[in-house]
């Protein structure tokens, strides 16, 4: 059996400044590795351990997962070019605050986050489905058993959970927020519900 673990990465400099990132390269605040400290820190603590680390190559994602695997020992992250964050398309670079006033009413709008759906040149979250499947069946057939950690972004990492759940995306979306290096656990064994393992304490406003 296996299973997948997926973090999240720490604060990076767009999220601490409401900047939408998508594949924008900042990284991480002195906020964003004091939380990839705390995640490592709790996970050895109920001393989970991975057979593998994969990573986006964002260098906030990465940079997360060097800090995991090395207060854990565990292998030294290797780069999925797939676990990369959704393409912002036209949205790429602006405050979080246009979202709304640039892309109502195609928007899901939670407590936390407002959801973009389809502007221009952005990946769509049916594209990111697609994308999460092709990824979940990469990773079944490298690893057939154990544990392995990817460390993500917050839209694909839903879109993840989306889809190994078989869960309508709209529903995900709306569900739970997955904040800055929280970690799921996605299992035969464990439901949809029981899905977050470690929250962390969050900062961007």
């Amino acid at each position: 059996m296996l299973n997948i673990y997926l973090a999240r990465h720490g604060q990076n400099e767009d999220n601490a400044n409401g900047i939408l990132n998508g594949h924008r390269d900042l990284p991480l605040t002195n906020i964003g590795i004091a939380q990839a400290q705390e995640v490592a820190t709790k996970i050895k603590s109920v001393g989970l351990v991975f057979d593998a680390v994969l990573s986006s190559p964002l260098n906030r994602a990465l940079n997360t997962a060097e800090i995991i695997a090395s207060v854990n020992d565990f292998p030294t992250p290797e780069i999925m070019p797939e676990l990369i964050e959704r393409d912002f398309g036209s949205m790429t670079g602006l405050a979080q605050s246009k979202i709304e006033e640039l892309c109502a009413p195609d928007i899901i709008k939670t407590e936390t986050v407002t959801y973009f759906l389809s502007p221009e040149g952005a990946e769509t979250f049916p594209d990111l489905l697609k994308r999460a499947r092709l990824l979940l069946n990469t990773i079944a057939e490298q690893y057939k058993d154990g544990s392995v950690l990817l460390v993500t972004h917050g839209d694909f990492g839903k879109m993840i959970y989306a889809e190994y759940y078989h869960l309508d995306w709209k529903d995900v979306l709306t569900l739970f927020h997955f904040g800055n290096s929280e970690l799921l656990l996605l299992s035969p064994d464990s439901s949809a519900g029981e899905a977050h393992v470690f929250t962390i304490m969050q900062h961007n406003t």
